[in-house]
């Protein structure tokens, strides 16, 4: 097979993501060698080969990867079909130093949930706008991995009453609905840590922090577009980050784009409608 490297690489507005890594090898071998950073890694395609602490690993099929900072280890195709892979570079405000003994030991983890989450994540971080879910999503990541490495010490969440913290967090995220917020903002101004904000809020009203705030944007959204308000001046104003992502996320909402939705509910959408990015 002919060698083929095709990479890409961001660094997200996400609390505690140093980097994201999309890459697709079929020769490169990486040498030894360390990063200052955890590297949550799953494979799509192929098999890749490591060293870790003089053992020999691999990465079978549906595993997740957690490769602990500053232990040296390597990688290459165990096959000549290569490998795809998709990469989270996290800092030790996600994952602290204490883990790193037990992901030296077991850096591979056979679940599925998790391994869905972290593909879910992917897709939040493959574009600026939804950093709300991604630190969501990333959180509850942190607490599987932690409970994997160190299940004797995850501790359950404190109870959470009548659902105070999870009210709590609505009315701050109403507050900054149009200018955004993160969880790690909310977590220092309400003293809960974010993975609490997102289990209370998901509990008490069966929709994530994230799932939230797009579908009250979209509301608003909804009567702006019928009082004659432009698309592009609406996603401006209520905190889209671009017509692309209000477009994306009006319409997996509500099924259609925007600017159909205003002609159609204004009588101006009669017959076939004419091709709209907006």
């Amino acid at each position: 097979m002919a060698s083929r490297q095709d990479v890409r690489a961001w660094r997200p507005a996400v609390p505690g993501v140093r980097e994201v890594l999309h890459a697709r090898f079929t020769e490169h071998s990486y040498p030894m060698h360390v990063h200052d950073a955890w590297t949550l890694l799953i494979v799509d395609d192929g098999v890749v080969r490591y060293e870790l602490d003089h053992h020999e690993r691999g990465t079978p099929h549906d595993t997740v990867s957690l490769l602990p900072p500053l232990v040296p280890h390597n990688g290459s195709p165990a096959t000549a079909h290569g490998f795809r892979k998709r990469v989270v570079y996290l800092d030790t405000t996600r994952l602290d130093e204490t883990l790193i003994g037990p992901a030296v030991d077991g850096p591979d983890l056979a679940d599925p949930l998790l391994r869905t989450r972290i593909g879910q994540l992917h897709t939040a971080l493959a574009g600026p706008g939804d950093e709300l879910e991604a630190e969501s999503r990333l959180t509850l990541i942190g607490d599987r991995l932690r409970a994997h490495l160190a299940p004797g010490d995850t501790p359950d969440p404190p109870a959470d009453g009548r659902g105070g913290v999870a009210r709590d967090l609505r009315d701050l995220l109403d507050e900054r609905l149009c200018e955004g917020t993160s969880l790690e903002q909310c977590g220092r101004l309400l003293h809960v840590h974010p993975s609490h904000l997102v289990r209370s809020f998901s509990a008490a009203f069966g929709i994530a922090p994230h799932q939230y705030v797009m579908s009250r944007r979209v509301d608003l959204a909804r009567r702006r577009l019928l009082a004659g308000q432009p698309p592009g001046e609406v996603a401006a104003a209520l905190g889209f980050y671009d017509q692309p992502h209000f477009t994306r996320h009006f319409k997996r909402i509500l099924g259609t784009t925007p600017g159909r939705y205003a002609r159609a509910a204004t009588g101006r959408g009669t017959g076939p409608a004419a091709p709209d990015a907006r």
